[in-house]
């Protein structure tokens, strides 16, 4: 873990007050992107060749700027990135992203390279080199090489990536992830996954942190800062790559990160209570569900289907999960059988049919009747239709319905899409509007939903000892 004054400099890097821009023509969108969020803060552009970079005047050195700049980006050549590097660090700057490759990730050569990058840094608190950036979209700042989507929010999940275009990607899905940080590490030359957990998990607008790594380069630092995490009850959603042979060169020769034992990792995630996923999707609809609904209390919970197909999908991919399709209490089963047909099954996952789609009274009456008690979450599987001509109508309806029994139980609630695209942003808008987490596919959102209903428990049972017990010593000293 870095030392004390570069701790704080990468808090002054995360939510900085000014920020200057380092580089030539290709800077021009980054600093329009900052503008365009909203960053409230000065924007300084340093080049001595030129007069203007996006319509604002240009600065000659790093030492010519009004004050030390809190975040910088730096998109010079390697070589020069050193140098700027030095200056940012004597001038007092708080912390820099450095974009250029041609580091460690290329081997000896670059490696040296390095090393000159770290000693010229010292405090300063240096992303990267080889990586994207840095995106807050908490504060409209946006210290990156490309496009990227994403939009102002008040309370999100933070994404730590040791892949630039796989955060790029995170930013562009079409999947409602309220996203407020995304940082591609790169090399980790100076800063690693657990130096930036560090930070991140003292900042409350963050709800949930996801990780997609290759590898880690000081895993006592990252026990300790998934230690505290879980003690601030932010959950931690790692996806780790590597595990095969092939994947494990792949890892080395992309950011210099050994990739390690897949077994190891596993204990690793077990040991601090994080949760392991296996894909990008479900990456994102993990996150998605913790930062809109959070951990769920216990695994309890009840379905409710248009389609018995749904229904047996359901059924075989809960148990799995860890998920309990507990039967409804007997007072709940008779009032549900007055409600319906004399055709329905009275069961969970709960089959509704047609006998009352398309009637939001009588889908809002069912749905409370069953949300009301003994269950510690509630799903509505639906699909929309995706054909031009289709009324949505009725599907708008079952959703409402379904938002109203929220509203009226409190049971906490997701509306689900077995097909992820037949999830479409109207209807997610609608639903994270009003606080139900919209998930996309099923098999994703079923181990998402056994992933926030086992997370209360494994933190209960980690914490037992407290969170210093958790915490791996440092290589020599255990």
């Amino acid at each position: 873990m870095p030392a004390a004054a570069r701790t704080e400099n990468l808090k002054r890097l995360l939510k900085p007050r000014h920020i200057a821009f380092i580089g030539g023509a290709a800077l021009a969108d980054p600093i329009r992107s900052c503008e365009s969020a909203g960053f409230g803060g000065d924007i300084w552009v340093v080049n001595p060749n030129r007069e203007a970079v996006a319509g604002r005047r240009c600065y000659r050195s790093v030492a010519d700027l009004p004050e030390a700049p809190d975040a910088s980006f730096v998109a010079v050549n390697r070589q020069q990135s050193i140098a700027v590097v030095r200056e940012l660090a004597a001038r007092g700057a708080g912390g820099a992203v450095a974009y250029a490759a041609g580091f460690a990730e290329i081997g000896a050569e670059g490696a040296a390279l390095q090393r000159e990058l770290v000693a010229a840094a010292g405090d300063l608190a240096l992303i990267g080199p080889n990586c994207y950036g840095l995106l807050n979209y908490f504060d409209g700042v946006a210290l990156w090489a490309d496009q990227h989507g994403g939009r102002p929010l008040e309370r999100g999940v933070a994404v730590i990536s040791q892949s630039g275009n796989i955060s790029l990607n995170l930013t562009m899905a079409g999947r409602s992830v309220p996203l407020g940080y995304v940082i591609s590490v790169g090399n980790q030359a100076a800063l690693g996954v657990g130096d930036y957990l560090e930070a991140l998990v003292e900042d409350p607008r963050i709800s949930a942190i996801g990780l997609y790594i290759e590898g880690l380069k000081d895993i006592a630092g990252f026990s300790r800062a998934a230690a505290r995490a879980l003690e601030k009850n932010i959950p931690i959603v790692a996806l780790k790559v590597g595990t095969s042979e092939i994947g494990a060169q792949v890892a080395l020769s992309h950011t210099s990160s050994l990739a390690g034992s897949d077994q190891l990792y596993d204990a690793l995630f077990a040991r601090l209570g994080i949760l392991r996923v296996g894909s990008i999707s479900g990456l994102l609809e993990t996150l998605k569900l913790l930062a809109v609904v959070g951990p769920l209390a216990g695994p309890r919970l009840c379905v409710f289907t248009c389609s018995g197909g749904e229904s047996a999908l359901i059924a075989d991919l809960a148990e799995p999960a860890g998920l309990e399709l507990a039967p409804f209490a007997p007072a709940q089963a008779e009032d549900l059988r007055r409600q319906m047909t004399v055709f329905t099954t009275i069961a969970n996952p709960f089959d509704y049919n047609t006998a009352v789609w398309g009637d939001q009274p009588a889908l809002e009456r069912c749905f409370t009747t069953a949300m009301r008690s003994g269950f510690d979450a509630a799903a509505l599987m639906i699909d929309y239709p995706d054909v031009a001509g289709c009324d949505p109508a009725g599907w708008d309806i079952s959703v409402d319905g379904f938002i109203a029994a929220h509203q009226a139980t409190g049971c906490p609630a997701v509306v689900a899409s077995t097909l992820p695209e037949l999830l479409p942003k109207s209807a997610r808008e609608r639903l994270l509007a009003n606080g139900l987490a919209p998930l996309q596919g099923i098999s994703d959102t079923v181990a998402a939903l056994g992933a926030a209903a086992d997370y209360a428990r494994r933190r209960r049972d980690l914490l037992a000892d407290g969170a210093a017990a958790l915490i791996l010593p440092e290589p020599g000293l255990g």
